[in-house]
Order: C-alpha cells, then structure tokens, then sequence
C-alpha cells in the first residue's frame, strides 16, 4: 500500500535533491571534457557546430533509454544539454589564452563577442540572445 502522507511527499522531494546533484555532477564533468574539446577544435580550426555528432549523441542516448522517459523527451533533454554545451565552447574558444593573445576564428573575429549571427550556422537559443547583447551595435 501507498503512503500519501507530506512525509511521504518530503522523502520524495529530498531523493529528487540528491538526484539533482548527482545530474549536475556529471553535466560538470560533461562541461570540463567540452571545453577540451573545445580548446582542440580551436587548435585544429574545427567548427564548433558538427549535426553528424548531434544525431550521434541523439542516437546514443535514444538506445541506451531504458524508460520511463520517452525518446522525443530524451531528445529534447539532450538538444538542450548541447546547445549550452555549445555556449560554454564558444566561451571558451574566444576567451584569451594565457599568454594574453585573444584567439582567432575563422572570420576574423577575436576574442570577446562571436561572431555576428551571420556568420553562424548552428541553431542555438542561448547564442542568439548573447548576439543580441554583443552585437546591439552592429548592422545586419
């Protein structure tokens, strides 16, 4: 039989918590590795947008869903987890490096603001708003 009771309610709530910060654990860690993969695409002047790998991952994640998620809930968990992930590359990949020199992409932009929302291809919420902020100045 059930326990309908608040203290029911707040046993629930407090096992929500700890899966909370064990998610956020692995989306840090997720973080860390991206930003090295994003520090190897600057070196090798890769584009940070790459759809094959998105559907990979998409891919991915979809076979290895046990439930009870249903996979268009995972795919749109995991377009969201990407497109911040995209953020925090370009974060990186414009941030000056350490020994003072802001780095370059391949439009000429250098560190400080992406590049114009012309000059990208991948679809992302985040990196619309910052262009908005960054680049208020700026004709399109």
């Amino acid at each position: 039989m059930s326990d309908y009771s608040l203290e029911a309610l707040a046993r629930c709530r407090d096992k929500i918590d700890d899966v909370d910060r064990r998610l956020l654990l692995l989306l840090n860690e997720r973080t860390r590795i991206v930003e090295e993969i994003g520090r190897v695409k600057q070196h090798l002047r890769l584009p940070i947008y790459e759809p094959k790998r998105e559907d990979q991952v998409f891919d991915n994640v979809i076979a290895h869903n046990s439930g009870p998620l249903p996979p268009e809930a995972v795919k749109r968990l995991f377009e969201r987890i990407i497109d911040e992930m995209r953020t925090v590359q370009k974060l990186k990949m414009f941030e000056p490096d350490p020994a003072g020199s802001a780095p370059d992409d391949a439009s000429g932009n250098t560190g400080g603001c992406p590049p114009s929302p012309r000059a990208r291809t991948e679809p992302s919420i985040s990196t619309r708003r910052s262009h908005v902020s960054c680049h208020a100045g700026r004709r399109h």
